[in-house]
This record gives C-alpha cells, structure tokens and sequence, in this order.
C-alpha cells in the first residue's frame, strides 16, 4: 500500500485482522491512513513500520490507535512476534512509552503556550526575512521591544540563533 487513499480502500474491501502500514506514504502519513482505515474497519490493529524515531511520529501513530510500532531496520525481527500479539488483543507499546510521550507532548504544548500573540507576530514576521527594524515599523513596536521578543522565543523555543528559532518555530506549528 503506497497511499492513503489505497490503504482506506484495501481495508474498506479486505477487511483485515491485522494491518502493516508504512508511516510514509506517498500521500500522507500512515496515521491518516489508519484514521480513514478504522473509519471503514474499526476492528483492525495497526501495526506501523518506519525509518522515524522522533516522539511526533511515535505519538501520531499511537494517536491514531496503533498497537505496535517497529523501526524497519528492526522489522525482520519483529514483525512476526507483533502481528501474533497485536491480532491477540495485546499491544507492543509499553506502557512507559505511552507516558513518555505524553509527557513530552504535555511539554511541547506547555512551550506553545508561553508564546504570546505578538511574539507569534515577530516570529512571523522573523521567518518571512524580514529585518528587525522593519518588523518593529510593522508591528508599530520599538526596535529594542522586537529584539526582546527575539531574545525572549529563543529562550522559551531554547535555540541558540534566529535560524534555530524559526526551524523549531515551524516544527511546533507556530508558523507556516
């Protein structure tokens, strides 16, 4: 299965037990296959493959109601012990890995929030080039007042440069 689109179909049709969905697609990621998958199959497990270890895949994957996920480089050697437990009604995630990434979801939400609207707005204004003395004309705000507010993202985002900041920025969805 390639795409969302296919994997919704082949599920709509098949109906299986047991599902082995690749977290990248060609269209989408594998948590929107699954959520289009259990629409159509609530029963099935989902077990996801991918080459990603960072906490946003992992917490999307169980998100979107995966019992098992297995790095590919892993999947020979575990694909047959968790396609048997996850069609038994167990699990392979453990349940310190669910705490941990909720934790470190609860963490990354708390961080989203100490951003306030017009740091949002310098932000915004950061990540489309524009200068510092152009931003303050922008936003009718001090020169000095934007580069707090720089000084203030970069601590609450802990990057070390304006780059880092935009970069971890855009990776919390605080900007396009």
């Amino acid at each position: 299965m390639g795409s969302v689109k296919a994997s919704i179909s082949m599920a709509a049709q098949f109906k299986p037990d047991v599902v082995i969905l690749d977290f990248s697609l060609s269209d989408g990621t594998g948590a929107d296959a699954a959520i289009g998958m259990l629409t159509v199959d609530p029963e099935a497990e989902l077990i996801f493959l991918t080459r990603h270890d960072s906490d946003s895949v992992h917490f999307a994957a169980v998100a979107a109601g995966a019992s098992a996920f297995i790095h590919k480089s892993r999947a020979a050697a575990d694909i047959i012990s968790a396609v048997r437990s996850v069609a038994e009604g167990g699990t392979q995630i453990d349940a310190s890995t669910i705490a941990n990434l909720l934790r470190r979801q609860n963490a990354v939400a708390t961080q989203i929030q100490t951003v306030s609207a017009r740091e949002k707005a310098v932000l915004r204004l950061m990540a489309e080039g524009a200068p510092s003395r152009d931003i303050a004309a922008t936003l009718g705000i001090t020169y000095s007042t934007v580069r707090s507010h720089m000084r203030h993202l970069s601590s609450k985002l802990g990057a070390r440069s304006k780059i880092e900041t935009i970069v971890k920025a855009r990776k919390l969805a605080l900007i396009d």
